[in-house]
């Protein structure tokens, strides 16, 4: 493969993480993250991420601040997910590569299963609130390790049953706290460079022209159609990683 080919590539795995991301509110590391890593490798995936995903969750965060459900639930659950992904940017640093790209492949079949089988699994608010710091912490374990929270975070947050305007700022909140953790953990572990900065930077503008599209979708595809689409095209790259090894 051509560095040519390999940057368009990524490319359109950033846009494809900003339309999901813009028409969401969160989910960008679900498209890019396995992508990135099947063109780089799991590593880099995750690291060229960090600072966007801070930069575009505050963004979101300061859109719906005045949407939050409850201070005390978002301080849980985003607690448990810093503390998460520092524990998981060892385990990123350490694990070997190969080990990595097919626990990301797993992670996502995971979540495609739960999305199908508990499409409508709800979960009352009293268990919520104190399943919010374990769920967290998970969540935020999954994302320093894989790059994908999302099986457990973004499961969790929908089981409660929060409207698109509650989630959004949730959700930022709680990426917002692992990319805090992230950087200085991944950059004292040589991961997060000055050239992977830089490189993020881009990351970050393909990221930005890409969410107002995903706004316009939100308004104009129906919300199961776009989650069939998504979960269709998680499942050709989960395939993709899973098979990749033995050929």
């Amino acid at each position: 493969m051509t560095l040519e080919i390999e940057l368009l590539l990524a490319a359109l795995a950033l846009a494809a993480g900003g339309i999901l991301k813009g028409a969401t509110g969160a989910g960008a590391p679900v498209l890019a993250v396995p992508m990135l890593a099947l063109i780089f490798d799991v590593r880099y995936a995750v690291a060229i991420l960090v600072v966007p995903n801070l930069v575009t969750n505050f963004w979101q965060w300061w859109q719906y601040r005045d949407k939050i459900v409850s201070r005390d639930f978002v301080i849980r659950f985003a607690g448990g997910g810093a503390l998460g992904a520092l524990a998981g940017s060892f385990m990123l640093a350490w694990a070997p590569q190969e080990a990595l790209l097919m626990g990301v492949g797993v992670v996502l079949i995971a979540y495609i299963a739960f999305r199908l089988v508990h499409a409508t699994w709800t979960l009352p608010w009293n268990r919520a609130l104190a399943l919010s710091g374990p769920a967290g912490l998970l969540g935020g374990i999954l994302q320093g390790a894989s790059g994908l929270s999302a099986p457990v975070s973004i499961t969790f947050l929908n089981s409660v049953g929060l409207e698109r305007q509650q989630f959004i700022p949730t959700i930022s909140v709680f990426f917002m706290m692992m990319s805090v953790m992230q950087i200085p953990a991944l950059a004292s572990l040589g991961i997060l460079t000055g050239t992977i900065l830089l490189h993020g930077a881009l990351a970050l503008a393909v990221l930005l022209a890409a969410m107002p599209l995903g706004n316009q979708l939100a308004r104009r595809v129906k919300k199961e159609t776009f989650d069939k689409i998504i979960l269709g095209l998680l499942g050709l790259i989960a395939a993709k990683i899973l098979v990749t090894p033995f050929f």
